[in-house]
């Protein structure tokens, strides 16, 4: 399973999704692109949503908006994700 979160810090949603994925312990489970901070990342995630709302998990490239549905999917999965 791949995960990237597309976020930038001063987002609070965005925090709310960081500190969830710190919580669980799925740092390095997770690539992470900030969007202000690196153009690629903000012009790819543009690319393939048409938007630019963040956070944004993608779950094997199929995007997840809305911080409240990450975090609940990051629960319901933690195991799955870290391979166990």
């Amino acid at each position: 399973m791949n995960l990237k979160l597309y976020y930038y810090n001063q987002c609070p949603f965005c925090q709310v999704v960081l500190r969830k994925i710190d919580s669980l312990d799925l740092q390095t489970h997770v690539d992470f692109c900030n969007t202000l901070e690196d153009e690629k990342c903000r012009d790819e995630h543009l690319q393939k949503t048409g938007r630019s709302t963040v956070p944004c998990l993608y779950i094997d490239d199929d995007p997840m908006f809305e911080s409240r549905d990450i975090v609940m999917w990051l629960e319901k999965n933690q195991s799955q994700i870290k391979g166990e």
